[in-house]
């Protein structure tokens, strides 16, 4: 597959592009920062440069910015945090996450009406390749590949191709999403990614954990309930379900949802309609649910701990995110992507600590790739390079 980025066709392509771009880099790397502003070309861009999210946020507070270059490893913020500011305030800019060791755009899926086509075009061989000559070309990566095609999703493996396209697919639709796969492979980050990819994006995206609340709290959680509706209600209030009003309603470990409870969801799901506690009215509600579990609810099903009709309710479109000894292709660049977050310094993997990585089975999946790595960003002190001493297994 060609590293160049495949243009599919679109009007937008058509659209006049603005002469002068207004360009923003934001990266708390200042030799990648240096690199991108001394090979950019400051008389077709007006280009700034900031080093955290909040000095970010403060120059898109001008109002002049129209394109955002974001390396991922901010110091300060989560980086859906800070792309959920700045889509929630500033809705014109564009921003385009770029890896942080060599500068190279990531491009994910941009929306029909925008010119980050023709603005990407611009970019092409303006800007340094670290892993080559310091005036080597910029080439764009297909969106299959680095990131997965999704937000916030890593990875090139078949497995993770084959599951960014379904999510593309399913993403713009209303449609009933459930997410299954092993505990840490990253099933809330496929559930956000359908929300920021999905037409909901600048509505809420509420999460409520099946497993965490207890059973005598989660209905109240869901559904809300009215003043008085049991000891200590002493003001109405609305549930998660409802809070979610116009977004997304992320349900985690549904596996673990109460039996008595799924009959009430599956009201909810059918006639889009909730009841909160002590109460008879019912609120009419507009949200899309999407649930996650690492539990086998066939079996469950089976075994009369899970509704069967809530079962099929729930995967009209089911997803399965592979372990990580499934997809071990992608183990250096998971590795990659967590050092350049805890690492405020260029750091390399050598080839010893990624043959030690690699002979491990990984039972924890990426979230316990994520934990190996910050203990060895730990372990590194001043050094420049992870070994195999410095990884803890």
């Amino acid at each position: 597959m060609s590293s160049i980025l495949a243009y599919p066709h679109d009007t937008s392509r058509d659209r006049a592009v603005p002469e002068t771009i207004s360009l923003l880099i934001v990266s708390p790397n200042a030799k990648l920062r240096g690199d991108l502003l001394s090979n950019l070309d400051s008389n077709r861009w007006l280009i700034t440069a900031a080093a955290s999210g909040a000095e970010a946020l403060e120059t898109l507070e001008s109002g002049q910015v129209s394109l955002v270059l974001l390396d991922p490893g901010l110091p300060d913020l989560r980086t859906d945090d800070f792309k959920d500011l700045v889509h929630s305030q500033y809705p014109d800019v564009t921003i385009v996450p770029i890896n942080p060791h060599t500068g190279r755009p990531v491009v994910t899926a941009p929306s029909p009406d925008s010119t980050i086509f023709e603005i990407l075009r611009k970019l092409e061989g303006s800007a340094p390749s670290r892993a080559g000559n310091a005036g080597s070309p910029l080439r764009f990566q297909d969106d299959t590949s680095a990131l997965g095609g999704i937000p916030g999703f890593i990875g090139a493996a078949p497995s993770v191709q084959r599951l960014c396209a379904m999510l593309r697919l399913v993403a713009p639709r209303d449609t009933t999403v459930l997410v299954t796969g092993e505990s840490g492979t990253g099933k809330d980050i496929v559930a956000r990614a359908l929300h920021q990819l999905g037409t909901r994006r600048l509505k809420p995206f509420v999460v409520i954990n099946c497993a965490a609340i207890p059973e005598a709290l989660l209905e109240a959680e869901l559904f809300g309930y009215v003043k008085g509706a049991f000891t200590g209600a002493l003001q109405s209030r609305i549930g998660r379900i409802h809070s979610a009003q116009g977004g997304t309603l992320f349900l985690d470990e549904i596996g673990d949802l109460p039996l008595g409870l799924q009959s009430k969801l599956l009201r909810f799901l059918e006639q889009g309609e909730v009841q909160r506690l002590g109460c008879t009215d019912t609120l009419r509600v507009d949200v899309r649910v999407i649930a996650a579990t690492n539990s086998n609810l066939r079996k469950l099903v089976q075994d009369g701990g899970f509704r069967a009709d809530l079962f099929y309710r729930l995967s009209i479109f089911p997803v399965e995110v592979a372990p990580l000894r499934e997809r071990m292709e992608d183990l250096g660049l998971l590795a990659s992507s967590f050092l350049a977050k805890y690492c405020p310094h260029h750091v390399t993997l050598s080839l010893e600590a990624i043959e030690l990585l690699k002979q491990h089975n990984w039972p924890g999946n990426v979230r316990e790739l994520r934990n190996v790595m910050e203990r060895a960003s730990i372990m590194l002190g001043n050094e420049k390079e992870i070994r195999a001493h410095h990884i803890l297994l």
